[in-house]
């Protein structure tokens, strides 16, 4: 199995603080994940001026959608956009 380039505390950290936006999974290079978080993000806040209770679905589904894959990078079974594993550093 191939070892992602990407540095894994760099997606960790945008993970972490730009989850909700999908900015990790551009930086790994996974541009459909990318642009379904930012877009859920975008029409979520939209929709909640204009009909709330959809706002509200669409910010819930980016947030559940952020947790799995943030869970998933943090336990090193993420994969980059090449298929290569985006690796927890090793501790030598």
């Amino acid at each position: 199995l191939n070892m992602s380039e990407k540095s894994y505390v760099l997606a960790v950290c945008l993970a972490g603080v730009f989850g909700t936006a999908g900015i990790h999974h551009f930086y790994l290079r996974r541009w459909a994940h990318g642009v379904f978080d930012l877009s859920l993000l975008i029409l979520g806040i939209y929709f909640l001026f204009f009909f709330a209770p959809l706002g509200y679905l669409l910010l819930f589904t980016d947030f559940i959608h952020t947790v799995y894959f943030t869970f998933k990078l943090v336990i090193g079974e993420y994969k980059d956009g090449d298929g290569n594993l985006v690796s927890i550093p090793s501790s030598n």
